[in-house]
This record gives structure tokens, C-alpha cells and sequence, in this order.
């Protein structure tokens, strides 16, 4: 037990995250046409995502990130599994597609997220040189482009991003809703 409880702190894994069954998500995951390559063809692929992170215990926020229209970084919240704080989604996403670009800057890129990013995605978003960044719901308490502060807004910020929020919103907001009432009992 002593080199197994070892090798999880070496990993970043709790005892107790291993102890937590997985929670099965009762929503479908999508399988959207190929030939319309739109903003909710590639949210319905990040709603999947997020469905990922449910049935892991985990927030359930998907993200995936194109480059050209092709899907360069897929990923989920995994924040319960590592015991990282900043394994949101967007970072993980984030650190993928630099590393299949083989450059830190996104500018060619697009983020698609299910939950409006937080201060700390939304601000690696612009560090990341994203060019543009598309979500799904809303959130007035954490969002930082336009919930409760907008990032985009800043000035002085050497770059910009470009913001289309509400595509898939119900969709996603269902899925959220769900996810929290189910914790709250």
C-alpha cells in the first residue's frame, strides 16, 4: 500500500479521486454531419467532450480546437483526475494544439468550449494568440468574455480575440444543469 500510495502522489492522484465511481451520463453523444462544418458542428463534437467529463466525475466542459477547420486538440475537464487545478479544458486543448502546430501561437485557430472560459482560460486564450473563441453557455459568476468581466474589452491587451458566444447553448446548458443537480443530492 506505502508504493502504491507513492506512486499516486508521485502521478497527482488521491486516493480518494480513485475511491469516486464514475457517474454515467444519461445524455447521448452527437454525431453531426461532416458536410456542414459549422460553429455547431464542432460544439457538438466539444458537447461530446464535455460528456466525457461527466461520466469521469468531472465538470462536464468539452473543448476542441481547430485549425482550418481541422480538429487539431480535443479535451475535457480533468481538474478531480489530476488534483490540477488548471485542468480546465481549454488549457489541456490549449496545450495540444501547440504542440500539433509546433508553435505557441494560435492565431489561426478557433476554440470551441461548452461553458464561457474563466479568468484563467480566458487569459490563456489571448497569451495563446487564439484568433478566435466560440462558446456555448454563458456564465455571470466565472466568465471572463462577458459573463462577469470581458477580457476582450481591455485595450491594452496586445492582441485581441474574436467572441461568438450562445451557439448550442441549450444543449450544453442542459448537460450543465444536470450535472450540478445531480451533485446537490
Amino acid at each position: 500500500m506505502a508504493s502504491l500510495s507513492q506512486g499516486l502522489r508521485n502521478n497527482r492522484i488521491s486516493v480518494e479521486s480513485l475511491s469516486k465511481s464514475p457517474i454515467l451520463c444519461p445524455f447521448e453523444k452527437v454525431f453531426p454531419s461532416q458536410l456542414n462544418r459549422d460553429d455547431a458542428f464542432y460544439m457538438r463534437l466539444a458537447y461530446n467532450a464535455a460528456i466525457d467529463a461527466y461520466n469521469q466525475n468531472e465538470v462536464p466542459v468539452g473543448a476542441v480546437i481547430t485549425h482550418h477547420g481541422e480538429v487539431i486538440a480535443t479535451s475535457h475537464n480533468q481538474v478531480e483526475l489530476t488534483g490540477d487545478a488548471t485542468a480546465h479544458a481549454e488549457i489541456l486543448a490549449i496545450t495540444q494544439a501547440t504542440r500539433k502546430c509546433q508553435d505557441w501561437r494560435l492565431n489561426e485557430c478557433t476554440l470551441f468550449v461548452t461553458k464561457e472560459p474563466c479568468p484563467m482560460c480566458s487569459g490563456a486564450s489571448v497569451m495563446a494568440r487564439l484568433g478566435r473563441v466560440v462558446y456555448s453557455v454563458a456564465d455571470k459568476k466565472m466568465g471572463f468574455l462577458g459573463g462577469a468581466l470581458d477580457i476582450s474589452k481591455v485595450q491594452s491587451l496586445n492582441h485581441q480575440l474574436e467572441i461568438t458566444g450562445g451557439v448550442l447553448e441549450e444543449d450544453c446548458k442542459e448537460l450543465l444543469a444536470h450535472f450540478f443537480s445531480i451533485k446537490r443530492t
